[in-house]
């Protein structure tokens, strides 16, 4: 059940991704000539208006074949016949849809449970914190000139940031106040002696569920961007990341710990990891690497500049390199899930 679960979400996420491709392809006019969820050899297809849609064997990724995506075609309706502007909007439509498909699932949980409030439930005594004047009940505001909305921005931020010096702006009795803590190394890890719960929320009206379903997607994707840049750092090992091995666990975990819970609960914790796996992916894709759509947008960009498209034979090398490496990286990926799981 648990992995009939995992592929529904996968499915979902990038079918959606690849739905932005396809939708702006077909708005500039661009010939799609398959339009597919999974990988490898169909197992069901049909074909309407020119386009063969099609469910492959392997349930992983997912295509949306334009005409001349990789060639040098220049027909009428082939994507290098288009302006380098509309091949921008078509390339970059995958990510944005991820990000607003993350969006639409914020919706339900904030909408339904409402957010988290980044108010200090508990400050420990004779820690940085309580010595700066931090109290129980204060809402904080900003660290280090970042605005927080969520309380998990808090978390992160002592993550991200291990023993900096943080200039706290809070909120009391309606008051703004200032704070600088130094955090104290204490069993290996850096504290302020602060003290909050994710699960302390505040209901949202119809405004503020907006306002803070689009807080939601922009603290996964900030979250994303963070970890990828302690991963350049050395900060991230192997053994701290995940490929869809241990994506399937986690979310078979989740839905084993929330059955008892309820459908409902079922319902929130599925639709929160769909959100981070959906502006992850969002993230990733527009990494500046050959196969990507990042890197793809990076020739664009140049051409914009050039006036002048890069060789398509040359640039056709270039993502096929790239392609391998990812190829080479989700193996190694897979190999540490397995190990980890049979560990």
């Amino acid at each position: 059940m648990s992995i009939v679960i995992a592929l529904l979400v996968f499915s979902v996420i990038i079918l959606f991704h690849e739905f932005g491709h396809f939708l702006l392809a077909k708005l500039n006019k661009i010939t799609v000539v398959e339009f597919s969820l999974g990988m490898g050899p169909r197992l069901l297809s049909f074909e309407a208006g020119g386009t063969r849609y099609s469910w492959k064997l392997l349930p992983f990724g997912g295509s949306c074949m334009m005409l001349g995506e990789d060639g040098e075609e220049e027909e009428e309706g082939s994507f290098g016949s288009k302006s380098v502007w509309a091949r921008m909007s078509v390339i970059a439509a995958g990510p944005i849809f991820n990000f607003l498909l993350a969006f639409i699932m914020a919706l339900f949980i904030v909408g339904n449970l409402g957010y988290d409030v980044p108010v200090l439930l508990n400050v420990t005594e004779g820690m940085p914190a309580a010595d700066a004047g931090l109290q129980a009940g204060d809402r904080i505001v900003k660290m280090n000139g970042k605005r927080i909305h969520l309380y998990r921005e808090v978390q992160n931020y002592s993550m991200f940031h291990q023993g900096e010096t943080v200039i706290f702006q809070y909120e009391r009795d309606g008051e703004l106040h200032e704070a600088t803590v130094t955090p104290e190394l204490t069993n290996g890890s850096y504290k302020y002696g602060i003290g909050g719960n994710i699960n302390y929320r505040q209901k949202t009206n119809v405004l503020e569920t907006l306002e803070y379903s689009a807080y939601e997607v922009y603290y996964w994707i900030d979250t994303t961007v963070s970890s990828l840049g302690l991963l350049f750092k050395g900060g991230v090992q192997l053994d701290d990341m995940s490929g869809p091995v241990g994506v399937v666990d986690a979310i078979g975990t989740t839905y084993q710990e929330s059955r008892d819970e309820g459908a409902f609960y079922v319902w929130m914790n599925l639709l929160n990891i769909a959100i981070l796996l959906s502006a992850n992916l969002g993230v990733m894709n527009l990494l500046p690497i050959p196969a990507l759509d990042g890197g793809r947008l990076i020739f664009l960009i140049v051409e914009a500049i050039r006036r002048r498209r890069v060789e398509p034979e040359l640039e056709a090398k270039i993502h096929f390199a790239g392609l391998m490496l990812l190829m080479l990286l989700m193996v190694v990926v897979m190999f540490n899930d397995v190990k980890k799981l049979i560990l």
